[in-house]
């Protein structure tokens, strides 16, 4: 008898350890933002996520993790180190083969159209005299982020329709330019041919179109349009999703996605600051409208 009372007495004790620890992590938020353009930018970018979301989900404070790739944020997810983030469909796509129960999607961004995609866009610099991808044979193709969407999978996938060959049998050399902004920035000094980069191809070109890498850059003034080409779109891409993970409680849940759903009327400003540009709001996201990206990531590149 009194071997089961020490068991219980036991299981009480763990338990009494166990519960405080759980509240006390919902009393910070963790969000990260994946790699793609310089540390201090993306933190100035979401700066108002700190400001507003403590109050609007009950917690004592909100932290924000600048990731050096894409795949910092994604074992951040995995690991139960991060609770959200905004991803690349790609990058969702492989977390989602890794663990299916690891994060769930919630909301995507609705371009200014009406849309819910977006496109791989490749640039060449305009004094190359590349004004189609298909003249740039023999020639250096810089991919953003192995875990990138429009950065990676979506080129490596379908570029072949448009070149008649592999990517890396069509180019003299291809090769990672670490993140978006990176790869533009060295297509600029000249280290690769063609870059591929996203935008909502959605506006004017000259402008960087409505949002994306390439309009983000347009903004800081780290990009004019007149020395650059577009020499490639890919077909539509799913747009991103906002993802929490799926173990965190339900009202939690709930709360993150009321703000989300609410900031592009509550806070414009605060939502194209973290959206990298206009968008006409946020639409609910599900598993089955990445269904095509985790399966061509899949079959391409793995988890």
């Amino acid at each position: 008898m009194s071997a089961i009372r020490n068991v219980l007495m036991a299981s009480i004790a763990v338990a009494a350890l166990a519960t405080p620890a759980f509240a006390q992590e919902l009393d910070v938020i963790r969000i990260g933002l994946l790699g793609g353009e310089n540390e201090a930018d993306r933190l100035a970018d979401n700066q108002c996520l700190i400001d507003k979301l403590p109050a609007a989900l009950g917690v004592k404070e909100v932290k924000l993790f600048p990731a050096a790739d894409y795949n910092g944020v994604m074992q951040g997810l995995l690991g139960g180190t991060l609770d959200i983030a905004g991803l690349g469909a790609s990058a969702y796509a492989g977390i989602y083969l890794q663990d299916p129960e690891a994060v769930e999607p919630f909301l995507t961004n609705v371009q200014t159209d009406g849309s819910t995609g977006y496109y791989s866009i490749a640039l060449a610099r305009k004094d190359s005299g590349i004004t189609d991808i298909t003249q740039a044979k023999g020639k250096r193709l810089g991919y953003a982020d192995p875990d990138s969407t429009s950065g990676y999978l979506v080129p490596l996938t379908a570029l072949p329709a448009t070149l008649g060959a592999k990517p890396d049998e069509f180019f003299g050399s291809v090769d990672f330019g670490g993140g978006h902004e990176n790869l533009v920035l060295a297509l600029l000094d000249g280290k690769f041919d063609v870059a591929t980069t996203w935008g909502s191809g959605v506006g004017e070109f000259s402008e960087g179109y409505t949002s994306g890498n390439i309009r983000s850059m347009v903004d800081k003034g780290m990009l004019d349009m007149e020395d650059v080409v577009e020499v490639w779109r890919s077909p539509l891409i799913p747009n991103g999703p906002l993802v929490y993970r799926k173990d965190l409680p339900q009202d939690m849940k709930d709360k993150i996605v009321k703000f989300y759903s609410e900031l592009p009327t509550t806070d414009y400003e605060c939502f194209r600051s973290v959206e990298n540009g206009d968008f006409k709001g946020y639409a609910p996201a599900t598993v089955e409208f990445y269904q095509p990206i985790i399966d061509a990531r899949k079959a391409t590149i793995g988890d």
